[in-house]
Parts: C-alpha cells; sequence; structure tokens
C-alpha cells in the first residue's frame, strides 16, 4: 500500500520505489474506492498535483482519461460520479479526446442516482461533478459549445424524483454560464437549448407538490439569471466574467421562468 500522506507530506514528491505506471493505477483504484476517506482524500489531492505540475507524461494522461471515460458505465455510483473530476482535471491540463465528450454525452442525462451525500460512500454529486466537467468542455475549443448547452437542457429534464439538495443546481447553473461566454456562440445558439425545458414544463399547469425535476431546474435558472446578469467567474482568484449574448440570455430566461410558473 502506498503511503500518500507521506506523498503529499513531501511536497507531492514521485516515490521513487514504484513505477510510474504502477502509481497511477493506484490513483486510478483510489478515486473509484468506496470508502469516502479514501476516494475523497489525499490520493485525490496528490493526482491533481502530479497533472497540473506535468509529473504524469501525457501518453499516460490520456490514457487516464480513456479509463475514466470506461468508467461512466461501471455499476457502482462511485466511481461513475468521480470519472468526471478527473476528466476536468485532465481537459485543464490541455489534454483532450473527443470520445471523452461522447461519453459524458451518454452518461449525464442517463445517471439516476442523483444523491449529493451519501452516509456511508460519502460525496457522489453526479449533477455537480458531471457540471463540473460539462463546463470544462464547454470552453474547449474543439467542443461545440451549443451541444453542451443542449447537454444541460438534457440533465435538466430529465425524470427524477430526487430534489437537488447539494447545491447541485447552482453548480449546473455556473458551467452553463462558463459555457455561456465563448464568443464564438451566436445568439440563437445562446438561447434555442431553453426551448426544449420551455416545452416540457411550460405547457401545463404545475401540480403541487411541485415534481422535483421542476423545482431543480427553476432554481438552476434563476442562478442563471442572476450570472447572465452579474458574469461569472471562471475560479475564485478571476474577476467575473460576462456571459457573450447576456441580455438575450436574460430574456430567454426569464421567460421560460415565467411560463413555468405561470398559472
Amino acid at each position: 500500500m502506498i503511503d500518500w500522506k507521506g506523498v503529499e507530506d513531501a511536497d507531492y514528491a514521485v516515490p521513487t520505489d514504484r513505477p510510474m505506471e504502477e502509481l497511477v493505477c493506484e490513483l486510478s483504484r483510489a478515486l473509484a474506492d468506496p470508502d469516502p476517506a479514501i476516494r475523497d482524500g489525499t490520493p485525490y489531492g496528490v493526482l491533481a498535483t502530479w497533472i497540473e505540475r506535468g509529473v504524469i507524461e501525457e501518453p499516460r494522461r490520456l490514457a487516464l482519461g480513456d479509463e475514466m471515460a470506461d468508467r461512466f458505465t461501471d455499476p457502482r455510483i462511485e466511481a461513475r460520479t468521480f470519472a468526471p473530476l478527473v476528466l476536468a482535471m485532465l481537459v485543464g491540463k490541455g489534454d483532450f479526446r473527443p470520445g471523452w465528450v461522447d461519453a459524458l454525452e451518454r452518461w449525464y442525462p442517463a445517471e439516476q442516482d442523483l444523491r449529493g451525500h451519501d452516509e456511508k460512500l460519502g460525496w457522489l454529486h453526479a449533477v455537480a461533478h458531471g457540471a463540473d466537467l460539462l463546463g470544462s468542455f464547454g470552453r474547449h475549443p474543439q467542443v461545440a459549445p451549443a451541444r453542451m448547452l443542449d447537454l444541460a437542457a438534457a440533465r435538466l429534464t430529465a425524470p427524477t424524483d430526487h430534489v437537488w439538495e447539494q447545491l447541485e443546481d447552482d453548480r449546473l447553473a455556473r458551467a452553463v454560464a462558463l459555457v455561456l461566454t465563448r464568443t464564438d456562440l451566436s445568439e440563437s445558439e445562446a438561447t434555442d437549448w431553453l426551448d426544449p425545458i420551455a416545452a416540457r414544463f411550460g405547457a401545463d399547469r404545475i401540480a403541487t407538490p411541485v415534481p422535483a425535476q421542476v423545482s431543480n431546474c427553476l432554481r438552476t435558472l434563476r442562478l442563471l439569471y442572476v450570472l447572465a446578469d452579474r458574469g461569472v467567474r471562471p475560479t475564485s482568484e478571476q474577476p467575473p466574467v460576462p456571459l457573450h449574448h447576456g441580455e438575450a440570455v436574460k430574456t430567454a430566461v426569464a421567460a421560460v421562468l415565467d411560463r413555468i410558473v405561470r398559472r
């Protein structure tokens, strides 16, 4: 067993008694471990730091990304939901494969276990973690931004009985806002993705109690309106960036919200 805490304490120095291939495999397994102290603990920080510093060479990073893309079909929820976090690390480093986008697109709206936190498994956060990767892909020059906006709409309109309760709505709204900072978006692309949401939730009078998926959607769009008005921070250290076609987005979001809540 590798002493990852010792690696962390040594400023993430690479152990010299193990080949890098073995170290990366061990980290990959740790980020799918059912024990949250392992999955979301020191190994997570080690992997993130090694990727950021370029300690792991590019071919091995790409192979790791392929492994994470395959993990979207893993039967274990904790494995599926931590895969997008690793992929986001890789995309942030500059690594990219089109198949990773395809894998997210297949998994994200289809995932049915939307618990934010589980007493035994710890953080799961399918919606939030998927949103983080959606935002990363949505800013990547090889990914059409409208594709990621459509994916967000698919997640928002997917049937669910689970009310998001761990700020998943905020994370998805922020991801969408980041995609909407793309200056190559046309005005119609920046707003058309809202049409299926309006069609899905605005056709009929809302039942009471309000269905979970309607509540999730309303809260996500409300924050998106604020971000369209104020801008979105790519990181906590950066100033807010305005959304491209921000006024058109605000108008379209307000229209959808009005249609959904109208009695």
